[in-house]
């Protein structure tokens, strides 16, 4: 027996989470004359500029990874589902879905009327199209291609995708978008049916895109363009806020919204949320003295993560202990941050029964466009000289840093935030050992045997419990450095309103608009 769309929403929910807070989907506004309370009335048409400080990796949107790059062409492309503010996934390409009561069939049926930003109807053939698409961008070996069994139009309406096994977490990862067969050029010529659609990309500069006219969501969006500029550094970029040449700009400091708001509090609206990442300081388990777990001990006990949330975030980001976000209520385990205290003694101790008394070198190397997470590295590095350990800063560019690190795994400590999807797995299984993006070099026969079930397991109940598990097994093992999920601070121009925040990579500027005056 199928299962209902209410009921699978009802599943959603539950699977997913509803945020609180000011996270998620709520925003709080702040500033010396705009509160949160302020009630503002939206005005079709106008222009946005949105200030980032780094560049597109790819348009292809099977083919970008980071989440900067997905941030963006989340206006530009969509899926058969969608997340939504809520942490929700929603009928989007797709009008309704069911999943089998086995989870090893997702059935989707085309809404309606459809059609990418050239025009054209989106056809089940596209759908399938982009699902094999990406099945073969991502490769054999990736869990998305192991998953899947396959992908057929059963008719001109319905998309029917099997799996090889059950997973009820495969909802998710019908977010990836949906492009048409015919473009043979999807990272030069960018075509999706999102609310924007593109309009020119200048490499290191900016990406314009316009509105869709033919967007099939009623009243969406409200701006006619928006541009997104590619700015080098906070600095130039938080300068250019205030000259009024950028409208938007996120993951600002606590100090840097304090000397904005004082300087010209009218001209400014502050929003705060979270930024739904793993804000972290990630070793590489291969490298020397990381390779003892006495080693990694230590450093989580030499850090201390209240002071990094006081001095970036005003005290306002929330501390963590292990690679998930505590959003995702269900999967979360909210023991873990609780693992490890600041306590130096304990940390030098440590560092004796491993046999380094003395300490040793550790580079730490950042992306140099982000000031927090240049601002978090300098001051561990200042906590770890206390122990002994003598860390000092690498600044890398961010293709750079992507090359390097990410993807050569050529570094002994990084600070870095990552963000996930709305499945667990997402989250935690790149910490199986051989993982594709098991940047930490983890690997712990009990955390692999753990993912093994919790893959195979179908009651949220029983995923839950052992998620949890995992999530501990990271933190026990000091896979890494966790720190926060870090407070957003939003800075808009006062004349724009409507930003949403999202519990994955998402700079929706459909729902931001001019306000009326």
């Amino acid at each position: 027996m199928k299962k209902s769309l209410s009921f699978l929403i009802m599943l959603v929910l539950v699977l997913s989470t509803v945020l609180s807070g000011c996270a998620g989907g709520t925003s709080n506004e702040t500033s010396a004359n705009l509160s949160s309370d302020t009630q503002t009335e939206p005005v079709y048409g106008g222009e946005l500029v949105y200030g980032m400080t780094q560049d597109l990796v790819s348009l292809d949107p099977h083919q970008s990874t980071d989440a900067g790059t997905r941030s963006v062409v989340f206006n530009l492309y969509e899926g058969l589902v969608k997340p939504a503010p809520t942490g929700d996934l929603i009928p989007a390409v797709a009008e309704e879905f069911s999943i089998s009561d086995d989870a090893k069939v997702y059935t989707f049926t085309l809404r309606n009327g459809i059609t990418f930003h050239d025009g054209s109807l989106v056809t089940v053939q596209d759908i399938v199209y982009s699902i094999k698409r990406y099945a073969e961008i991502q490769g054999e070996s990736s869990a998305f291609s192991i998953a899947l069994s396959s992908v057929e139009a059963t008719d001109d309406k319905t998309v029917v995708v099997t799996l090889k096994e059950p997973d009820s977490e495969f909802l998710s990862q019908m977010t990836l978008a949906i492009i048409p067969e015919a473009n043979a050029d999807p990272e030069g010529n960018p075509i999706g049916t999102g609310p924007f659609r593109y309009v020119s990309y200048d490499v290191g500069d900016k990406l314009v895109v316009e509105k869709y006219d033919g967007y099939w969501k009623e009243g969406a969006p409200y701006l006619d363009k928006v541009t997104f500029r590619f700015l080098p550094d906070v600095t130039t970029a938080v300068t250019l806020l205030k000259a009024g040449s950028i409208d938007v700009l996120n993951y600002m400091t606590a100090a840097q919204v304090s000397e904005l708001t004082k300087a010209q509090a009218d001209a400014f609206r502050i929003v705060e949320g979270n930024m739904h990442l793993v804000h972290a300081m990630f070793l590489n388990n291969a490298y020397g003295p990381l390779s003892d777990v006495r080693v990694r001990q230590a450093i989580c006990y030499a850090v201390n993560r209240d002071e990094i949330n006081q001095f970036l975030f005003d005290g306002k980001s929330t501390i963590i202990g292990t690679h998930m976000i505590p959003d995702l209520k269900t999967w979360y385990n909210e023991e873990t941050a609780s693992v490890y205290s600041y306590d130096p003694d304990k940390a030098k101790e440590l560092l004796r029964e491993a046999g380094y008394e003395n300490g040793f070198d550790l580079v730490i190397t950042v992306p140099s466009a982000y000031d927090q997470h240049i601002d978090t590295a300098q001051i561990i590095a200042d906590q770890l000289s206390k122990v002994g350990i003598n860390a000092t800063l690498e600044k890398i560019e961010w293709n750079s840093w992507l090359q390097d690190v990410y993807r050569g795994r050529n570094y002994q400590a990084t600070v870095i935030g990552f963000d996930g999807k709305l499945n667990p797995s997402d989250w935690l299984a790149k910490y199986g050992t051989g993982a594709d993006k098991n940047i930490a070099n983890y690997s712990n026969a009990e955390y692999d045997e753990l993912l093994a079930k919790a893959l195979a397991a179908v009651k949220t109940e029983e995923k839950a419990d052992l998620y949890h598990q995992m999530e501990m097994n990271l933190a026990e093992n000091a896979a890494s450095v966790y720190i926060e999920d870090p407070a957003d601070f939003v800075a808009m121009n006062a004349n724009f309103d409507g930003y949403v925040f999202y519990p994955t990579a998402a700079y929706d500027v459909s729902t931001i608009y001019q306000v009326k005056k």
